[in-house]
């Protein structure tokens, strides 16, 4: 089982004040100062995305759905900065239902955001077709109104169901995985999701704390039905967890607190 309050007591000890306002809003639903979200939303360019560093003007697809998920944290999923950003995502979708980084940003993008890459390319459209799903969800909880950007996640699922081997796996980075299995299911590509979590099902025990807890995290945010794989990913969560209440992050301890933030919010 996960030390629940172990993990509170270390991000407490070590985190900084957005993540420790991040805590407080998964504990208690406690909105945070609006100083938090100011530093967040400051960064948001014109267009509506965010770049991917402080000192540049280019919005970025990865940064942009990084920052949703970051506001998801803090309760903060819903109000115009958001449909900003949507909309940008929207307007950036490539006509095949995809998303790519901006060519400019190619001299110091990421594998997994490299303009043109055919990896990058179904990671990305993965990711952001999930955090345009996951907010029109936060909009509309019980699809009582039409999804905001219904033809762009149509296409955006269309387009990653796509790209799917027979066997369910996908030719792209493990994080691919989880997004598109919570993009599929919220486009009703029910067969399609399913079998990519039988594959990271499959996966699960190679997968680092850090991997199990963001696979945890995303597909709490959508209904399953079965949450046959959340059930296994969080018993996975509590054997990873350290003595010190922290779980490791793949990008070092630095990132410690923040994949533990990650960890809180999957056993929410």
């Amino acid at each position: 089982m996960v030390d629940i309050d172990a993990a509170i007591g270390y991000v407490v000890a070590h985190g900084d004040a957005v993540e420790r306002a991040r805590l407080s809003y998964l504990r208690a639903g406690s909105r945070p100062s609006e100083s938090v979200l100011e530093r967040i939303d400051s960064g948001q360019t014109a267009a509506g995305g965010w770049p991917a560093g402080g000192d540049r003007d280019v919005p970025s697809v990865d940064a942009t759905c990084f920052r949703l998920a970051e506001l998801d944290d803090l309760g903060d999923l819903d109000g115009e900065h958001i449909d900003k950003a949507l909309a940008w995502l929207a307007s950036v979708q490539r006509p095949d239902g995809s998303w790519q980084e901006d060519a400019a940003l190619a001299a110091e993008a990421p594998a997994w955001a490299m303009p043109g890459d055919p990896e990058a390319t179904l990671y990305l459209s993965s990711v952001a077709g999930f955090w345009m799903s996951v907010a029109e969800l936060e909009a509309h909880p019980h699809h009582e109104a039409p999804a905001r950007h219904a033809d762009t996640l149509a296409r955006a699922a269309a387009f990653v169901a796509g790209q799917l081997r027979p066997d369910g796996t996908w030719p792209s980075f493990l994080a691919a995985g989880w997004h598109a299995a919570g993009l599929l299911n919220e486009a009703q590509f029910f067969y399609e999701s399913a079998r990519v979590q039988l594959v990271l099902g499959d996966r699960l025990g190679d997968m680092s704390a850090a991997d199990v807890a963001n696979m945890a995290a995303a597909l709490r945010r959508v209904n399953l039905g079965d949450d046959w794989l959340l059930r296994s990913a969080r018993k996975r969560l509590g054997e990873t967890q350290r003595t010190d209440g922290g779980w490791d992050s793949d990008e070092g301890p630095i990132f410690d607190v923040n994949i533990t933030l990650t960890a809180i919010r999957a056993c929410r």
